[in-house]
Parts: C-alpha cells; structure tokens; sequence
C-alpha cells in the first residue's frame, strides 16, 4: 500500500502551503532525527487540514442558519396563509400570515383539525374538496367561507396541493396506537388566500 500522501489533494496542498510559512528547522540533527523532522511534518501538516476542515464546516453552518433566517422570512411574513396538514386534515405547520387569518396563535393551531375553521354551510364542500386532494397528485383550488378563533368569517380560496412527506409529519394528526403505511406517507399543502366574497345577484 502507499503511503505517499496524494498531492493532487487540494486540501493537502493548501496544508502544506501554510506549513511551509512558519517550517520546522531542527539544529544540529542528529541521526534518525530526520524521520522525526518529517514525523512532526505530517503531524503539522494533518493538524491544518483539520483546522482548514473546521474552517469550512463553520463557513458552511454560517451559510445555511442565513438560508435558514431567509426561509423563515419568506414563509412567515408571506402576505397569504401557508398550512400543511395531515392526511387526517390536522394542522402540522402554519405560517403567521396563517394564524392571523385563522384569529389565533400558532402555537394553539397545531394538531387542530382545519375543517374547525371552515363556515359550517361550507364544510361538505371542505370535506370533498380536501378528499379530492388527497387522492391526486394535481393543485387543486376551491373558494369557501373560513371561521375565525372569534366567530367572524371572510372569503377566501384554498390552493392544495398533495405531497410526500416525513412519518412524522404525515402521522401529526393519528392517533399512536395506528399504524402508518408506507404508501401513505404522504401531507397536504395549503395557500389561504383572502379575497372579496362573490356578490349575489339579485
């Protein structure tokens, strides 16, 4: 096997760069203490590319806690209501556009059936509407009237969509003792959208 380290590393070349600014110099070696030079060598050279490593991984959890920052901005202060919902129509996720729409906090919507919120006249166009969604793959978008944690309404559309998710996400709204299967794995995406209830003829 060789040992020789591989100087096409990049990683090894900039180590070995570095080392080279502040050398090892030895006075008056003696016999065999050459291997020991080249020893303490390696030993530099290994401890930098650990540190250039480290350096990397911190630059790298620095870039994504800013991509993280950025998301959640994009997701919470979005002007519409984002929800994801089980397939048993629990809320698992909502945005704060969201819990302003629905007149609550967030934290006190998780795990809470959606279809409390929809005007009791709207509900069996709700409960088809969601049904429709959970067997397709396609957007599909219906208009009803919500109800807000204080009882007043607004109009608005719902934009879902079925996705595959997490066990855990899939299964926030069922109960422990059932199991999940495999190719049920799946969540439901919703965009709440207020907008001005269609006027009736006259």
């Amino acid at each position: 096997m060789d040992d020789k380290p591989n100087e096409a590393d990049p990683l090894r070349a900039e180590a070995e760069a570095r080392v080279t600014q502040t050398p090892i110099n030895l006075v008056n070696p003696q016999p065999g203490e050459e291997l020991l030079h080249k020893l303490l060598h390696e030993l530099r050279v290994h401890q930098i590319e650990l540190e250039i490593q480290n350096e990397a991984l911190r630059q790298t959890q620095l870039t994504l806690e800013e991509s993280r920052d950025r998301y959640v901005d994009l997701y919470d202060f979005a002007p519409i209501g984002y929800l994801t919902l089980s397939r048993e129509g629990m809320i698992a996720e909502i945005n704060l556009t969201g819990a302003d729409l629905l007149g609550a906090v967030r934290n006190k919507l998780i795990k809470r059936r959606f279809s409390q919120f929809i005007a009791a006249e709207d509900r069996d166009h709700w409960y088809v509407h969601f049904s429709s969604v959970l067997k397709h793959e396609q957007r599909q978008q219906c208009e009803l009237n919500l109800q807000r944690e204080d009882g007043t309404r607004f109009h608005a559309r719902l934009d879902s969509l079925r996705v595959h998710s997490s066990r855990n996400t899939a299964a926030s709204g069922q109960a422990a003792d059932l199991p999940v299967k495999d190719d049920a794995m799946f969540s439901v995406r919703l965009a709440i959208t207020d907008i001005p209830a269609p006027k009736k003829e006259e």
